[in-house]
């Protein structure tokens, strides 16, 4: 016999002797709350408390308890819904009133819970909204008083072998020390603590959530319970856990096997436990940054005997013991096994619960005097016993884990023997082809048997997992001991049909062949039902997952609402096929023509070099009259002046792009084109082409009406055009149209590796809304209106409203003219003009400004050489010359909010032009004066515009109308948000006030039109418009345009990290956001560095040298701006992973530090030009991002690049936004975005973390990918949020 006294030292499986110190459950929360008071404790659906909040309404419920006479000793039973914050405070404050707590689940049937407070005797019941039903009419008020260490914290009921539950109790003593013992095995480098989000997604009446609970309340962490309807699916708690910032999983491996790897990214410890693990699943989970766990332990051990943290290699052991548990293996005769023997595990240590049942306590927990063992617990397990780690290997008796729970087939045997008609009768689990263990009932039965009334006996009488799939057969089989033989029962069933007489048609038959693989049951009937044939939770989200490959708008509630063969095929009926996409594959743009947009974009920067040369030209004109300046090169004036006519003012630039566009694209007809072939080459060339000249810049803004006619577009009269004509001049618009600002009417995309190109039509007195995308072939009626925000494909009848992507019917009449068409003077026409060419010269005064300095107080340069030593001025000239800009933008801005009221007003009028103005100045500044915005200092920058901007409030680049809006405390403004602005309809201008309540969220790109509030505590989602004041509640949230009601819960909790920062935190930000001077200093500088090369060129080999060579040394400035913003990228931030960060961190300060290196070094100098070439990629590549072979990008707006996924052959449309990040509740949570080979991402569309899009799979012009969402592999979608496109239409 061996030795009792083995020493642990030796001994891998004997670590009783280090138990924790001994201390109760209470004094663990207690300890707790003390040093994490304000954190949250509880993030529920119905609300968040934080550990302070949890712990008043414990002691609350615990006074209560014990004025009914409750204390240790005592039993309470819970029966409280899952997911409340109810629940926890009932356990808790149980807990605290000294006695055990026994849970039910609240879903599971009267019969169960009646049995279970019978058998465990419970004083109280404590049930919804924390009423409480005292079963001790007679008690005495007795005083509060902590539990001691031997009395019992939980009794939790498992399966019994005679069909009665078995009730196992657990006491303080054993419940803190597995609390401590794991905080010695998880996480060691980094421990859990405050921060981290424990997902609470079993049942309280089973062991395992006992450790979910107390892996967050040990720490300091959040319990966050998941809805009981998203765990039974499944498959979708992986967007779940994404979008609740889930860090700590304790879950079954069935489970977790059904989750997207890209759910777990932010997850750094996954406890698995239940059910054996397969090596593979351990493989693909296993990542940096994330520990992975398996776990053992039977109840009757308190909840985790064992575990090992996976490697993802070889066997998946269920590891050493904990500290404080014995473990040992042995054989029939109770002697332990050798190494690499099987044998029974037996358990001891400070773990040991008991059972309520004495006899059976007696048992099951009887000495074992071959290993010196007092009390041991037999589990019934056969392990196999290896030193580095035990190896599971079954049951050694008829009890069975299923879906992570115990169960006794004696129990199941026992109550299907009592039901009526039922000879005999035996359980087993089966695994199907496609995986799953089954629960089955097999019956031996006679003529008054009623199948349909057993399983409701049976679901009237146990827990939905219990409950099994009936089998009736003829005889059961037998060993020769007479015991039931469960292996041989038959699998799979036979089919009671005869062959031929099944009569499904095409999708019952498609259906039931997939029940087939995931059930295992042959179906021969329509009224065959999922759930009767042993479909379960798990099942039912494999099955939805299989439904999904011909119909991906289905989700897992259909087949709930659905559970017969007949019901669910004719629901699949109606609903829309995946719209599969036509093309087999995409193919890569062609090394032809990535070949030759390298060199076009070389010539392409050589048309900006007269423009250049005019300044460089007139500067030196200017100074060289100045003492000491003399050398300075003398340019002809009549030089500069055909230089200015041509390439400087508005009407010669318009004229000189128009003239480039109509011979790149004399050739180029409407229809579908190859994508990177002559028709698209020609086309991206153009555009580059009057992008470089500046066409389109502020000053010609008045005259863009006229710029459209000349590249070839049909303008009526009285057209208000505030948006820029395409290229192409396939433009129509009817007399008296109104085009609101940001309207895209460039007439193509870019879909797959086609190209749809199409003339536009707008007609008489027809309005669109800003924001919006007329696609090619699109046509809007006479006197009809488009809403912001809506993508328009096909035809819009006159005098309808239309709205939406793809834009929709949504009133047969659209909003009229607010009064009939004013008259007004063309001298209006010259004021706007006018306007434009002053405010297209404040950046000259700014700049003039910054210059003052080195002119004034520097030694003059005896020559170009010279110059290099004024680049010491650099940083003052810069931060005079940005102060003198937002000045000038101040006082402009101001001056005209002194003409701007709320109401309709013409076009042609005082208003309307100050209005105008306002909104063209501020577009511009949001480039100019970049730094002031999305930073500490962007509220007060508005607030002197003449915005009521409330404490607190976040604010990016927004625009507004700064002396009609007001924001209100602590709300949200993201990127590129529109806040008012104005409308255009029949010669009218339309302003309204508009108001953002408190705390409320408007998301990136989003609008709030005149007129429109945002209520307090709400939010507008990416990419969607406020809805109209009428339809507005307080803490509602919107989604699309038209905005829709999005259901959300907001985080509650409001942390300094958040909301409230102390004034350390706000020194820190602010020092950081000092640094984004440094990103405007070197664009000065890369300017300065041009001049002087322009001065040294011009005074040496002349005017026609420097005119060939300014483009080249342009594009090396541009090389040098990316390297030098890749630089600042892998110095701020390093690479990224995916995570969430508060608002007040210094990551988030720094990750806009990077960008804004980005905006205002990157993108003027290099990025803007180089779109849709293979330099983009290039650099995207040097910035972090995975960009595969012939990928056509058309935006730089990629935001956090480390967490981007672009395959081969993709394209991202003109003004599409690859956003991997998201602020919802001042939190900056990022994660990563895929688009896998061929796929498209729209024009003018935004897909969120987390999402993906599949092989050769499209989403349309408009569309918003919603978070975490999946976009399966060639198939088309379209919409705000995005839902199947049905009847595609691209091009003319």
């Amino acid at each position: 016999m061996p030795d009792a006294d083995h020493d642990a030292a030796t001994d891998p499986l004997l670590r009783g002797a280090f138990a924790p110190s001994p201390r109760t459950l209470v004094d663990i929360f207690r300890e707790t709350v003390a040093q994490a008071a304000d954190e949250p404790a509880v993030d529920a659906g119905t609300g968040v408390l934080t550990y302070a909040e949890l712990e008043e309404a414990a002691d609350a419920l615990a006074a209560q308890l014990a004025e009914l006479g409750v204390g240790p000793g005592h039993k309470v039973g819970v029966r409280v819904s899952s997911g409340t914050t109810d629940l926890y405070v009932a356990i808790i404050g149980i807990l605290l009133a000294g006695a055990a707590y026994v849970p039910v689940d609240a879903d599971d049937p009267d019969e169960r819970a009646r049995v279970v407070f019978e058998e465990a005797d419970v004083s109280a019941v404590v049930g919804d909204d924390l009423t409480i039903a005292s079963r001790r009419p007679y008690a005495v008020p007795r005083d509060l008083e902590d539990p001691a260490q031997d009395d019992d914290a939980w009794v939790i009921f498992t399966s019994g072998s005679t069909g009665k539950p078995k009730g196992v109790a657990v006491s303080h003593r054993s419940a803190a020390a597995f609390v401590d013992a794991e905080s010695r095995m998880f996480l060691q480098e980094a421990p859990l603590g405050v921060g981290d989000r424990v997902m609470a997604g079993l049942s309280v009446a089973f062991d395992a959530s006992c450790e979910e609970m107390w892996l967050a309340w040990r720490y300091g962490g959040c319990l966050v319970p998941a809805p009981r309807a998203l765990v039974r699916s499944g498959i979708d708690v992986g967007p779940w856990l994404v979008a609740n910032e889930v860090t700590v999983v304790s879950t079954v491996p069935t489970l977790v096997a059904l989750w997207p790897a890209e759910a777990l990214e932010r997850v750094r410890l996954l406890i698995m436990g239940g059910e054996a693990c397969p090596p593979e699943l351990a493989a693909r989970l296993v990542a940096p940054g994330r520990e992975v766990w398996n776990t053992y332990g039977p109840t009757e051990a308190t909840v985790v005997a064992c575990g090992a943290e996976l490697t993802g290699q070889g066997v998946v052991p269920i590891g050493l013991p904990l500290d404080g548990w014995d473990l040992a293996v042995v054989d029939a005769d109770g002697l332990p096994v050798p190494v690499g023997a099987t044998g029974e595990l037996i358990i001891g240590g400070v773990g040991l619960a008991r059972y309520l049942d004495p006899a059976k306590d007696a048992e099951k927990y009887a000495a074992m005097p071959t290993l010196g063992w007092e009390r041991a617990y037999r589990s019934g397990d056969l392990v196999v016993n290896e030193p580095g780690g035990l190896l599971f290997g079954g049951r050694a008796d008829d009890q069975i884990k299923l879906g992570g729970r115990r169960i006794e087939l004696g129990e199941i045997d026992s109550a299907l023997l009592g039901l009526p008609g039922v000879n005999g009768a035996a359980a087993a689990v089966r695994r199907t082809s496609a995986g799953n263990s089954l629960l089955v009932g097999y019956v031996a039965v006679d003529a008054t048997f009623d199948q349909t009334s057993a399983l409701e006996t049976l679901r009237e009488q146990m827990p939905a997992a219990l409950v099994p799939r009936l089998a009736v057969i003829d005889t059961l089989p037998t060993r020769t001991s007479g015991k039931v033989d469960r292996d041989a029962l038959p699998w799979p069933l036979p089919s009671s049909s005869v062959p031929g007489t099944t009569d499904l048609d095409d999708v019952e038959t498609w259906v039931a062949e997939l029940w087939l693989d995931v059930l295992g049951a042959g179906v021969e009937t329509r009224k065959a039902d999922f759930f009767d044939l042993g479909g379960g939770s798990l099942t039912a989200a494999q099955m939805v997952s299989r439904l999904r490959e011909r119909y991906p708008d289905v989700v897992v509630g259909d087949l709930y609402a659905h559970p017969t063969l007949g019901a669910l095929a004719t629901h699949l009926d109606s609903m829309a096929l995946a719209t599969t996409s036509d093309r087999s594959s995409v193919r890569p743009t062609p090394i032809k023509t990535q070949s030759g947009q390298v060199a076009a974009t070389v010539l392409v920067r050589c048309l900006a070099a007269p423009r250049w040369l005019f300044w460089v030209g007139l500067a030196c004109l200017l100074l060289g009259g100045l003492e000491g300046l003399a050398w300075l090169p003398d340019v002809s004036g009549w030089l500069l002046l055909v230089l200015g006519a041509l390439f400087v003012s508005p009407p010669g630039r318009m004229v000189m792009a128009a003239v480039a566009a109509r011979v790149l694209l004399h050739p180029v007809t409407a229809g579908d084109h190859p994508r990177g072939g002559k028709i698209h080459l020609r086309l991206w060339l153009a555009t580059h082409v009057a992008d470089e000249i500046g066409a389109t810049s502020l000053a010609g803004a008045p005259l863009i009406t006229w710029y459209a006619r000349l590249l070839g577009a049909k303008v009526g009269r009285n057209v208000d055009l505030h948006s820029l004509p395409p290229v192409t001049g396939m433009l129509e618009l009817g007399k008296g149209a109104s085009i609101e600002p940001e309207v895209d009417l460039t007439g193509y995309w870019v879909d797959g590796d086609v190209l749809h190109l199409g003339e536009i039509k707008v007609g008489a007195r027809a309005r669109v809304g800003a924001r919006s995308m007329l696609c090619p072939g699109a046509v809007v009626g006479a006197d009809a209106e488009v809403a912001p925000g809506s993508a328009v494909f096909g035809e819009v009848p006159a005098g309808e409203y239309w709205a939406g992507s793809p834009a929709v019917l949504r009133a047969d009449d659209a909003r009229g003219p607010w009064q009939e068409r004013p008259t007004g003077s063309r001298a209006w026409v010259a004021a706007y003009v006018a306007t434009a060419l002053g405010l297209s010269l404040l950046p000259v005064l700014a700049v003039v400004a910054a210059v003052l300095p080195p002119l004034l107080w520097a030694d003059r340069p005896s020559g170009p050489g010279g110059v290099v030593g004024l680049l010491v001025w650099v940083p003052l000239s810069t931060v005079l010359g940005l102060v003198v800009l937002a000045l000038l933008v101040w006082g402009v801005v101001r001056l005209a909010g002194r003409a701007i009221s709320a109401g309709v007003h013409p076009v042609r009028s005082r208003t309307a032009l100050a209005v105008w103005a306002t909104v063209r100045v501020l577009d511009e500044a949001r480039t100019w004066l970049f730094p002031l915005y999305s930073s500490t200092l962007t509220p007060w920058w508005l607030r002197r515009l003449g915005a009521r901007i409330g404490k607190d409030v976040e604010a990016s680049t927004v625009l507004m109308v700064p002396s009609l809006t007001q924001v209100n405390d602590e709300s949200f403004l993201a990127d590129d948000t529109l806040i008012g602005g104005y409308e255009l309809g029949g010669g009218w201008l339309r302003v309204e006030r508009v108001k953002i309540g408190k705390r409320a969220f408007v998301g990136n790109s989003g609008m709030a039109a005149p007129g429109r509030k945002v209520p307090k505590a709400s939010l507008v989602a990416v990419l969607s418009a406020a809805p109209r004041r009428k339809k507005a509640r307080s803490g509602e949230s919107w989604l699309g345009s038209p905005p829709a009601p999005l259901r959300r819960t907001a985080a509650a909790e409001t942390d300094h990290r958040t909301y409230h920062p102390p004034t350390r935190l706000r020194v820190l930000r602010a020092l950081v956001e000092l640094c984004r001077l440094v990103p405007v200093m070197v664009s000065y500088l890369l300017t300065s560095l041009v001049v002087i090369a322009l001065v040294s060129l011009l005074d040496g080999p002349g005017f026609v040298v420097a005119l060939i060579l300014t483009g080249p040394v342009l594009v090396l400035t541009g090389l040098a701006a990316a390297a030098i913003t890749t630089a600042a990228k892998w110095l701020l931030v390093g690479r990224m992973r995916p995570g969430t960060h508060p608002l007040w961190s210094g990551f988030v300060w720094r990750n806009e530090l990077a960008d804004t290196f980005v905006e205002v070094v990157a993108a003027p100098w290099f990025a803007r030009a180089v779109s849709g070439t293979p330099i983009l990629n290039a650099w995207f590549r040097l910035m972090g991002a995975r960009i595969g072979r012939g990928v056509w990008i058309e935006s730089y707006w990629l935001p956090e690049t480390d967490l981007v996924i672009i395959g081969d052959g993709a394209t991202v449309n003109q003004g599409s936004v690859v956003q991997t990040h998201l602020f919802h509740d001042r939190r900056f949570a990022k994660d990563v975005v895929v688009l896998r080979r061929g796929a498209t991402l729209g024009p003018n569309s935004v897909i969120l973390p987390a999402a993906t899009l599949g092989r050769h799979a499209t989403v349309g012009p408009v569309s918003l990918v919603m978070r975490g969402e999946s976009v399966p592999d060639k198939t088309t979608w379209i919409g705000n949020p995005i839902g199947p496109w049905d009847g595609r239409v691209g091009a003319s």
